[in-house]
């Protein structure tokens, strides 16, 4: 099962996308709410796909969004001297996490906040992502996989002068608005085929820029969960970044950082792909117009 979001006559919708029909089915609920173990609802009108404006799948988040890092060894090795006094002394034996704002969280073709009074290196991450669909603290890792409603594709947008600038903790500089895309719509476990070997891409411009498997995460979906829920509870809802591979704009040389205008295509094999463009915003002004985001 595929479940996007989409809005139809001022009304939010959870959509049951057919890829291969190319249609979408409205249902009388949100994918807030079936990931929340609601019921799906009956179904509706059926729409063509290309006809309609996908959202982000998830609006309610119950915190910020969990993230992974350094979980592609190859990711860990190209960065080394690039960190400006942050690289940790070896590989860490244990995933390391950090949060992002959930107001980073943009739709599959929404523009890609670009502020340049903020920062001069935005840089583009290519990631699977994850939803909770089951509670649970502490959680087993061969039980993990039972609390995972779906997947989907996340592009967690960076900015490295402030990554770096904050007493060397990561959130100033991966929580900027509407920054993050995400979807195109969450698949359900049951319809992913296979898990261990997913391909991850990001092109911009049409440059194939990150290009890896699964197969070389360092640590599973299930090793993140399960070290991640470890004494602290995981809630149906909770979206978890599971780290990008090699190939970032800042290990690159020359640096590769992403201006007004650039087109970021992120496509993860089975998931779908997100299509964005880096839009000038001023983000210095006021938050007027900003979107509440639900439960915190």
């Amino acid at each position: 099962m595929k479940l996007a979001s989409l809005t139809v006559g001022g009304v939010r919708h959870a959509g049951l996308v057919d890829e291969a029909e190319q249609s979408v089915t409205l249902l009388a609920t949100t994918v807030d709410d079936v990931v929340r173990g609601g019921p799906v609802g009956a179904r509706g009108e059926v729409l063509p796909l290309s006809g309609v404006r996908l959202e982000s799948p998830l609006h309610r988040f119950n915190r910020d969004v969990l993230c992974t890092g350094w979980n592609y060894l190859d990711h860990f090795e190209e960065s080394k001297g690039r960190r400006e006094g942050q690289d940790p002394v070896s590989v860490p034996e244990r995933p390391a996490f950090f949060t992002k704002g959930p107001d980073t969280v943009i739709g599959p073709a929404d523009d890609i906040a670009y502020d340049p009074a903020l920062s001069q290196k935005w840089d583009y991450e290519a990631e699977i992502a994850l939803v909770i669909g089951r509670d649970g603290r502490s959680i087993p890792e061969e039980k993990a996989l039972d609390h995972v409603f779906g997947f989907l594709v996340a592009n967690d947008v960076s900015q490295r002068d402030l990554q770096r600038a904050h007493g060397g903790q990561w959130l100033k500089g991966k929580s900027l608005d509407r920054t993050m895309p995400l979807g195109p719509w969450i698949t359900t476990t049951d319809s992913v085929d296979d898990l261990a070997d997913l391909r991850v891409q990001c092109e911009v411009n049409g440059v194939l820029l990150q290009n890896a498997s699964s197969a070389q995460m360092a640590f599973s979906f299930a090793r993140i969960i399960a070290e991640l829920s470890h004494g602290m509870t995981l809630r149906a809802g909770d979206v978890v970044l599971t780290g990008t591979p090699s190939g970032i704009g800042n290990a690159r040389e020359p640096q590769v950082f992403l201006r007004d205008g650039d087109v970021v295509v992120t496509r993860v094999s089975g998931l779908g792909e997100l299509r964005n463009t880096v839009t000038l915003t001023d983000l210095g002004q006021g938050g007027e117009g900003a979107e509440p985001r639900g439960e915190r």
